[in-house]
């Protein structure tokens, strides 16, 4: 069976006579028990609640499903109801969801909350519809950091002639090439064997997926250069959403809504005891010269926001108090 044909298979058993109850299957690329992975189970209680038992959500976590990529294109389709991914693989479909990508661009994670949770941040996830996405939520993904096999970086110079894998995302090569490194996309899944053989020398990620994926394991060296608080986002199929009735619809918003909060108090625990965990087994957390890399990365911004309404979203999440 090709490729499409098992697509179309799997969007048949999506579609069911949506007037009876559903289980929605779920993506996600992290284990069981990670904050993500926890916060759309927790979503899922809600929605039973919230519909009197008639509807579910059923997470395959860990890759089950594919990459991301694989799991943005499957729910596109609507062979997949929800899949929670970072939102930098979208930049390419939404380009909305560029700037809460871009480098440097909040101040805190307070700040990044207030954003997110606002206007601002449910313009972008609206302007993703018109693409087969809807919108529910975004969930935290602490902030990026770089880390490294065989030497610690300190400051910008230290990243230049890396190979350093980031995201299968333009920006994301983008940001590493404006640090002069040699950026290698790459799904997550196949990180840590690059790190092992030196297929890269670097990686970037925040503390719960650098501790959740072994990578502290073969990269000692943890850099603080925190140069992306890009959020994680939960995407509903449009096709299979168009299916359902303004009450369930309604459900289901409101399920993912009650998420966030559990999300986000999983994820500072998360953050908290990861941290000591990989400095528990010996890696190494270093401050670096934070303002060398946020100058460095200034062409970002002029490369890939050009449309006067992407930065008009910038300058107004930059005046958020």
């Amino acid at each position: 069976m090709n490729r499409k044909t098992s697509l179309a298979a799997a969007l048949a058993l999506a579609l069911p006579a949506l007037a009876s109850a559903i289980e929605f299957r779920s993506a996600d690329i992290h284990p069981d028990g990670y904050p993500t992975v926890e916060a759309v189970k927790f979503m899922g209680e809600q929605l039973k609640k919230l519909t009197g038992g008639k509807h579910s959500i059923n997470v395959f976590n860990n890759g089950k499903l594919g990459n991301e990529k694989d799991t943005i294109e499957q729910t596109k389709l609507g062979a997949i109801a929800i899949a929670r991914v970072n939102i930098a693989p979208m930049n390419n479909i939404c380009p909305a969801t560029i700037v809460p990508t871009m480098p440097f661009l909040f101040r805190s994670t307070e700040h990044m909350r207030k954003v997110l949770d606002g206007p601002i941040g449910e313009e972008i996830l609206k302007s993703c519809e018109a693409q087969g996405f809807v919108g529910l939520a975004y969930y935290d993904s602490g902030a990026r950091s770089i880390y490294t096999v065989k030497k610690p970086v300190k400051t910008v110079e230290d990243t230049k002639g890396m190979k350093i894998r980031v995201q299968q995302s333009d920006l994301w090569v983008a940001l590493m090439e404006a640090m002069g490194a040699n950026a290698t996309p790459m799904p997550f899944g196949e990180v840590y064997t690059a790190l092992k053989t030196g297929l890269v020398d670097a990686a970037e990620n925040n503390y719960p997926s650098f501790e959740s994926s072994r990578h502290f394991e073969v990269a000692k060296y943890y850099s603080k250069t925190e140069h992306s608080m890009a959020p994680e986002v939960l995407l509903f199929s449009k096709r299979v959403w168009d299916g359902l009735s303004p009450d369930d619809q309604k459900a289901l918003r409101q399920a993912a809504k009650d998420s966030v909060p559990h999300m986000r108090k999983l994820w500072d625990e998360r953050e908290a005891k990861s941290l000591a965990t990989v400095k528990a087994a010996g890696a190494e957390i270093i401050e670096v010269d934070k303002a060398s890399f946020r100058n460095a990365v200034k062409p970002v911004y002029v490369k890939f926001l050009r449309e006067p309404k992407l930065l008009d979203l910038v300058k107004r999440i930059q005046e958020t108090q």
